[in-house]
């Protein structure tokens, strides 16, 4: 990796975190410098824009929950505790430094609908990729007789996406888990009752 590589890595490291809790408006380049402790012109050396540092920003943070997710389920033989991960990893994201400041397909997707059409389309693209995976380990259960075959593998993963990011946002605006922890039970035992 050369030195620019590094340098830009560093800022994406540096800044991801603040992006995701103060989202694209809330992020000052002021922030970004005291966040890396580089200069505006190091900043501009390495990206065009606020707008490139934001989009690399959401990579780095949607990368960081996908890369943690992919390693907890490739631990796990069965559909039913591969879809599993999803609960405990949303139920414990106040304690997961990439999750803390909340999900930023949440955090990006409610400020950037309208405003931003670039993270828009990142949040956008993330949310497919994350339903798609769903479906694709529903549909192996159920090729491999560990799931209901009457199971409507997108109806689910729709349903189980749409309950874990309103939990979150309810226990991140109120700093009360409770809700949270009501719709992972919930949760669990909707993926549960999917064994065939």
């Amino acid at each position: 990796m050369s030195k620019a590589e590094r340098t830009k890595q560093f800022i994406i490291e540096k800044t991801a975190p603040i992006f995701n809790a103060k989202g694209y408006m809330g992020t000052s380049m002021n922030d970004i410098m005291h966040a890396t402790g580089l200069t505006k012109g190091s900043i501009y050396g390495n990206f065009e824009n606020k707008d490139e540092v934001a989009l690399a920003a959401f990579d780095h943070n949607f990368g960081a929950i996908v890369s943690y997710i992919r390693l907890k389920i490739e631990a796990r033989p069965k559909m039913i505790d591969k879809l599993l991960v999803y609960t405990e990893t949303y139920r414990n994201f106040l304690k997961l430094s990439f999750l803390k400041a909340g999900c930023p397909i949440l955090n990006t997707s409610s400020e950037a609908d309208d405003t931003h059409p670039m993270l828009r389309k990142k949040a956008v693209n993330a949310l497919k990729l994350w339903q798609t995976s769903l479906e694709q380990y529903i549909e192996i259960g159920i090729k491999t007789n560990e799931i209901k075959a009457t199971t409507n593998a997108a109806e689910f993963s729709a349903i189980l996406m749409s309950l874990i990011e309103g939990a979150v946002m309810q226990a991140k605006v109120t700093g009360d888990s409770t809700v949270l922890n009501f719709t992972m039970d919930f949760l669990e035992k909707m993926i549960k009752e999917l064994k065939a």
